[in-house]
């Protein structure tokens, strides 16, 4: 770790360790969190799952329940199922498919072989992410009117009123291109450790960032309000391949296959406060004054079973999706993907994330336009550009005008 990155946790935690009896105001969140596992497992139990379900056609509508947005909220996570016919989401996966093949894309990723730092501190392999963003399916996602009036909804779950004014446009988005996963079945090496992206030691030391948790830092946990926008869109996180540097008020992708549980897929510890843990846990008096819990610049957050262990008792499989469902966590939520394929298909999805408007995105849409049009790789990713001279690669005449405007053009 760079030296003046090193000291500058060490003053921090020092300063954030002065304003609070950080012992006792982790054993508070301990005994929340504990509880929380254990409502996780009830609804796991009476439900089939932690992870609200919700129907498309409640959320075009507006027909979701109070108590349906509360557990949203409370669960920071969602499946909205039906967002797409069934079988536009299998003919997007096929076209995937034709695209990876007729571009020789496999042959010309092994001459490219290598894992991106940003996973490298985490257990499992790499998982089978493709780096491509410009397939015309992945454009037809993003630019759908049915992907907009489903994160439309999500980002009205946001308090966007603050004292720093509004903070994004819950109404319109920027798009965030992202790549496609197709997991094997079968595959055991593929998975990847429970984490949290955008932002891993920027949590404790980014201005921004500590304003958005000043209530944990200030010694009252239970007023912190994930939901809260202000200072969300003003963060800075350290700059690395493949760390985003949008602000995503969910992350999320759109099943192209059927799966679930031990299909290789998404898991979750559906607890939105449960960064509170992880904040604290960092400052008690077992961690070295230069550590944070395994948080490193340009990594992704790594949630620990050395450290992290009686949060993730609440690691759960979403339920099972069909093609055409979308899934959405919080972007505080740890997440990860299962080791183990044991199921007889493809887990195959198209990443698509909820990004509001607002000046944060677009200045990072405006730079990604550029690479659309030149076919390179979106610019928070490892610049492998596979896709320059890729036959069938979506241009400028696929974008419809709601797709211009996503993409700042």
């Amino acid at each position: 770790m760079d030296e003046a990155i090193r000291r500058y946790i060490i003053e921090a935690k020092r300063d954030l360790r002065a304003r609070q009896d950080v012992e006792t105001a982790f054993a508070k969140v301990r005994e929340a969190m504990e509880r929380e596992v254990a409502a996780i497992f009830e609804e796991e139990t009476k439900a089939g799952s932690a992870v609200p379900s919700l129907d498309f056609e409640a959320v075009k509508t507006d027909k979701v329940s109070d108590a349906q947005r509360a557990q949203v909220r409370r669960r920071g996570a969602a499946v909205i199922r039906g967002v797409f016919p069934r079988a536009r989401a299998e003919a997007w996966n096929e076209q995937v498919g034709l695209y990876i093949d007729e571009n020789d894309y496999l042959e010309k990723a092994q001459e490219k072989a290598g894992m991106d730092k940003y996973f490298e501190e985490l257990k499992a392999d790499r998982p089978q992410i493709y780096g491509l963003y410009w397939s015309k399916p992945q454009i037809e996602a993003r630019q759908a009117e049915e992907m907009a009036v489903t994160k439309r909804f999500l980002n009205r779950l946001w308090d966007v009123d603050s004292p720093v004014g509004r903070e994004f446009d819950p109404d319109n988005d920027y798009a965030y291109a992202d790549r496609t996963r197709r997991r094997q079945p079968g595959d055991s090496k593929l998975g990847l450790s429970p984490h949290v992206d955008a932002g891993s030691y920027e949590r404790w030391v980014d201005p921004a960032f500590q304003k958005i948790y000043e209530p944990v830092f200030a010694g009252d946990w239970s007023a912190y309000d994930p939901w809260k926008a202000a200072y969300r869109t003003q963060t800075r996180e350290f700059p690395s391949p493949a760390v985003c540097s949008m602000f995503r008020s969910f992350q999320g992708w759109t099943a192209l296959t059927a799966q679930g549980p031990h299909d290789g897929t998404l898991q979750l510890v559906p607890i939105a406060k449960g960064m509170a843990f992880m904040l604290l846990r960092a400052l008690q008096p077992d961690v070295a004054d230069d550590e944070l819990c395994g948080a490193l610049p340009g990594r992704a957050l790594v949630a620990h079973p050395d450290w992290h262990a009686d949060l993730l008792k609440g690691l759960v499989s979403i339920p099972k999706v069909e093609p055409g469902d979308t899934v959405w966590w919080h972007p505080d939520l740890i997440h990860a993907v299962e080791d183990q394929h044991n199921g007889k298909e493809e887990a195959n999805v198209i990443y698509v994330g909820a990004s509001p408007r607002c000046p944060k995105n677009e200045a990072y849409a405006r730079k990604q336009a550029a690479s659309f049009l030149a076919g390179e790789s979106a610019p928070d990713f490892a610049p492998e550009n596979y896709e320059v001279d890729f036959r069938g690669r979506a241009t400028l005449d696929d974008l419809t005008d709601l797709g211009r405007a996503q993409m700042a053009l």
